[in-house]
Formats: structure tokens, C-alpha cells, sequence
């Protein structure tokens, strides 16, 4: 048997103080709020709201959503960040307004890695670059060869400031082509744009482009991920069409402001995964076409640290910064 002062000490180990402990037992005692930087219906928000019920449940409090939408998800993020360290305002975040922001803005207010400590992953997503059917090509090598053969003709898009922006500057950087880039408020009109062929080419997630490329309304030219999406096995990798050094993948999960107790954060991450292993959070999430990973929040916590490094590399090389 595992005695009280071994005990003690292995949650002193964890991080956990006594303060820690009776705040957990207690927690928690009202309502948990998640704010989405995003516009409600996007991306982001529907993951979120994939896990409110399920938390619910598990808490025994009401978790509900609040958008905080503006400023490419900064405004939201920096209400979290300044929010008490209790574990009642957490933020859905992940690569975008977290891992990307400190690279690409240069007049943040807050720090989008060091004033959070993660909590959960909800899901993470890969990335399809596509371009309009007009486009006579059907590799991202004769892409490349077009645009440099009919300067000016072509033009990228993609919301300002996340990974669709920064993976296509990078491509344009890396090639040296003279493709355009058309800066959007969001993925929506980008899309409709590209469909219209007012733009040539695009990139967005699984749950988006899926649909419009089975349909033949866009071209799939390759997928971000490490390896070939089943539902078009025929599509390369980027790194099989040998760009490397673009990331792989866009996380979204829960973080809390920085300083949130240990063990609050361990309950939350706890209610999180329950919900996550439940078969209609599941069957949700690969509709979406996420995929999860039950991380624990130092683990959550090392590959956001990851993911910082790699799209720093990424955004000073694409030369990409926003004000």
C-alpha cells in the first residue's frame, strides 16, 4: 500500500500543491465557458461545441461556447490569456492563433504560448492544396511551370494569418514563381472565389475541400499530411512531391490561462478524454475529418513547443508578417 507521504510526494512531483488538491475537489462549482476566437460555424467553433455536451456531463456544470471573433482569433485569445487562472474561461485554440501568431504578428499583446498552459486536443486536421478544373495542370510541378509560363495570370487565397496563408506563401517563396496572393476574412469567400475562378488556387481542410474535389468542382494537387488521406489515395503528400518543411498538421484543442492549477487542468483534461472516447464524439469528429490524439497536457504542451518551431521556420521563410 501506497502511504500518505508517498502520495504527497508524488503529486508534489506532478505539480500538484495542497491549494491544487482541495481547488480540484472543489471544481468545479459553476458554470466552465470556452471562448472561440472564430465566428460561430466555422471550423473551430463546430469542434468545440463537439465536446461542450459530453464535458457537461462529465464536469456535473454547464460548459458552454462564446465567440469572440476578430483580429484572426487574437482578440479571444487575449481575452483567455488575461482571464483568472482558475479554469473557468479556457480558450479553443491550437496551431493557428497559438503556434502561428507569435511568428507572423509583430504588435501581439500577449504571449500565445507562454500565457497558456494546454489542456486537451480535439482534434487535429491536414490541409488539401487544390486549384480551380480551368487550370491545365495536374501536378504541383506543372503548376509551377504554368505560372512562370503566364505571369500574372494566377492568384492564390486564404485567410490572413493562419496555415492555409502561411503554406502557400512558402510555396510561392520556395519556387520563385510570381503567383499572386488575395488576402481573405475567412475561408468561406475564399472558397466561393476559387470556385469561380476569380482565384487559382487554394488551400483548406478535409471537411471543406473533401466534398468539392469528389465532385470535381476543385483539383486536389497534394495534402499536407505525412501520409496520403484514404478518401483520395491517388493525391501525393507535399513531401512526395518534394516540398518538405511545410507542417504537417493544424491542432485545436482547450488551453487555460497560464498559472491554472495542475490539478484543475488534470480534471479537465480528464473530462475532455471521456467525452472523446464516447462513439457519437467520435463519429462526429471523423465526419468532420479530424483526427484524435488523447494527449495529456504536458504532452499537448511539448507539441504546441513543436509546432511554434516549425511554423517560425515556416513564416520567415515565406517572409510572411502582418500587423
Amino acid at each position: 500500500m501506497v502511504n500518505r507521504r508517498t502520495l504527497l510526494a508524488a503529486l508534489v512531483a506532478l505539480g500538484w500543491t495542497a491549494s491544487d488538491r482541495i481547488e480540484a475537489q472543489t471544481f468545479p462549482d459553476r458554470l466552465v465557458k470556452i471562448v472561440v476566437p472564430f465566428p460561430p460555424g466555422g471550423p473551430s467553433d463546430v469542434a468545440a461545441r463537439l465536446i461542450v455536451q459530453s464535458m457537461t456531463a462529465s464536469l456535473g456544470q454547464t460548459v458552454i461556447i462564446e465567440n469572440v471573433a476578430g483580429a484572426g482569433g487574437r482578440l479571444g485569445a487575449k481575452a483567455v490569456a488575461q482571464a483568472p487562472a482558475d479554469g473557468y474561461t479556457l480558450l479553443l485554440g491550437g496551431t493557428n492563433p497559438n503556434a502561428i501568431a507569435p511568428s507572423i504578428y509583430s504588435n501581439l499583446t500577449f504571449e500565445p504560448i507562454k500565457d497558456f498552459t494546454a489542456v486537451g486536443v480535439i482534434g487535429v486536421d491536414s490541409n488539401v492544396l487544390v486549384i480551380n478544373p480551368a487550370v491545365p495542370v495536374k501536378t504541383i510541378q506543372e503548376l509551377i511551370q504554368y505560372v512562370r509560363d503566364n505571369p500574372g495570370k494566377v492568384s492564390s487565397g486564404a485567410s490572413l494569418g493562419i496555415g492555409p496563408h502561411v503554406s502557400l506563401e512558402l510555396l510561392r517563396a520556395r519556387t520563385g514563381s510570381n503567383m499572386n496572393f488575395i488576402p481573405y476574412k475567412g475561408a468561406a469567400p475564399a472558397i466561393i472565389d476559387l470556385l469561380g475562378n476569380q482565384i487559382q488556387v487554394g488551400m483548406s481542410s478535409k471537411a471543406v475541400m473533401l466534398p468539392l474535389i469528389k465532385e470535381g468542382k476543385l483539383r486536389a494537387l497534394a495534402v499536407t499530411s505525412d501520409s496520403r488521406w484514404p478518401e483520395l489515395p491517388d493525391i501525393p503528400t507535399l513531401k512526395e512531391s518534394n516540398f518538405h518543411g511545410i507542417p504537417s498538421y493544424l491542432y485545436s484543442g482547450l488551453l487555460a490561462p497560464a498559472k491554472t492549477p495542475a490539478a484543475i487542468v488534470g480534471k479537465l483534461n480528464a473530462a475532455m478524454i471521456e467525452g472523446l472516447k464516447t462513439p457519437s464524439v467520435q463519429a462526429s469528429i471523423a465526419k468532420l475529418g479530424l483526427e484524435t490524439r488523447l494527449l495529456s497536457p504536458q504532452e499537448f504542451d511539448a507539441v504546441m513547443a513543436d509546432e511554434g518551431r516549425l511554423w517560425e521556420a515556416a513564416v520567415k521563410e515565406s517572409k510572411v508578417k502582418l500587423d
